[in-house]
């Protein structure tokens, strides 16, 4: 059985050579997982293959400017990024071409009445009302960042940053399990 290269040395090699057959390795590794992250946010399946595309189109336009780390956290960043984009142009899209949408038509985006909406919208606000800090420091986590990257880009220890995660972590788990005892 032949080893399996680590995607940082892909990425490396494919910096240094240009060689698409790299980039191609790293699409067949990561396909399936992006497009299940971009189906996640979508509900309609071409809406999350577009997104897919984008990704990876995005990520091959950028590799030059990974430096490092987890290449499949670089990359699930990219895919929050272009769901976020392709939702919110299709979101002004919708409400530039009038109120009513067309019979039949896949919704675009999550759907705002659904549960699960609901309830990430309410994990986002309680993130919003942590002390900036702590907000930053989560936020950076969620996005896939380490530690040691999450400290260089706030400026603090990765002693601090993790206090400041576990300390988001803890306020935003109070916040929501007093919301959810709210609704029942």
């Amino acid at each position: 059985m032949e080893p399996v290269i680590p995607d940082e040395e892909i990425v490396r090699t494919f910096q240094e050579t240009g060689r698409n057959d790299c980039f191609a390795e790293l699409f067949a590794r990561h396909r399936r997982r992006v497009f299940s992250a971009c189906r996640g946010f979508f509900t309609d399946s071409g809406a999350a293959e577009d997104a897919t595309q984008e990704t990876f189109l995005r990520a091959y336009q950028k590799m030059h400017t990974f430096q490092g780390g987890s290449f499949i956290g670089w990359l699930m960043r990219i895919a929050r990024n272009v769901c976020v984009d392709q939702w919110r142009k299709r979101r002004l899209e919708a409400g530039t071409e009038g109120s009513e949408v067309a019979e039949g038509s896949a919704p675009v985006g999550p759907d705002p009445s659904s549960e699960t909406h609901l309830m990430v919208e309410r994990v986002w606000q309680g993130i919003k009302s942590l002390p900036p800090s702590q907000r930053q420091c989560l936020e950076l986590r969620i996005q896939g960042y380490s530690y040691k990257e999450i400290a260089a880009r706030a400026g603090l220890s990765i002693e601090a940053v993790k206090s400041h995660v576990q300390n988001g972590r803890r306020m935003l788990w109070l916040k929501m399990e007093g919301m959810i005892a709210r609704l029942k």
